[in-house]
């Protein structure tokens, strides 16, 4: 036989055999995850098997519209090189499928779930006032000396202040 015969001939042994190991292990671990999604263990069971079913074709497809290639295969190395392409190739294609299917279930759980909510999320009305961050040689807690004043030390009583905190003179607003 022929160096390009061999190459299809194990590019599809192992192209069919990976599309059936990715097939059953997805089959049988994905179940879980479509339960959850769907609430429903029969209705899970049967998405579960068309999504099997779909991954068949699709796979299956791509691997046989791939197997063609036009130029001839000389040397075993030319075969392994481009055998490696092909098998590559179905792997990316496992691959993209796999993250679809989960990311487009995700999507539909996601938007199950926010339906059967009691009641939807609400904005933040404000925020929590931030306490700063200690700084290095500065104790953390009341300070002995510290005054009961935000504004810092107390007033002391005056001629325009009459003793009460923020009853000095006020300045004019700006001119405009």
């Amino acid at each position: 036989m022929d160096t390009k015969v061999w190459m299809y001939l194990v590019y599809l042994a192992i192209s069919i055999g990976l599309t059936i190991w990715v097939a059953r292990a997805l089959s049988r671990n994905g179940l879980v995850f479509l339960e959850e999604v769907f609430a429903d263990e029969r209705l899970a069971k049967a998405v579960n098997s068309l999504l099997v079913v779909g991954f068949y074709l699709l796979n299956l497809g791509y691997v046989t519209v791939a197997m063609r290639h036009p130029d001839p295969v000389r040397t075993t190395s030319g075969a392994m090189e481009e055998l490696s392409l092909k098998v590559g190739l179905v792997l990316l294609v496992l691959g993209a499928l796999h993250f679809f299917n989960v990311f487009a279930l995700n999507r539909y759980r996601r938007g199950r779930l926010r339906q059967f909510a009691t009641h939807p999320p609400l904005a933040p009305v404000g925020q929590l006032p931030m306490t700063p961050a200690p700084h290095a040689g500065h104790p953390v807690g009341p300070q002995p000396h510290a005054s009961p004043y935000a504004g810092g030390p107390r007033p002391q009583p005056g001629p325009a202040g009459g003793g009460q905190p923020g009853a000095g003179p006020t300045a004019a607003p700006p001119a405009r």
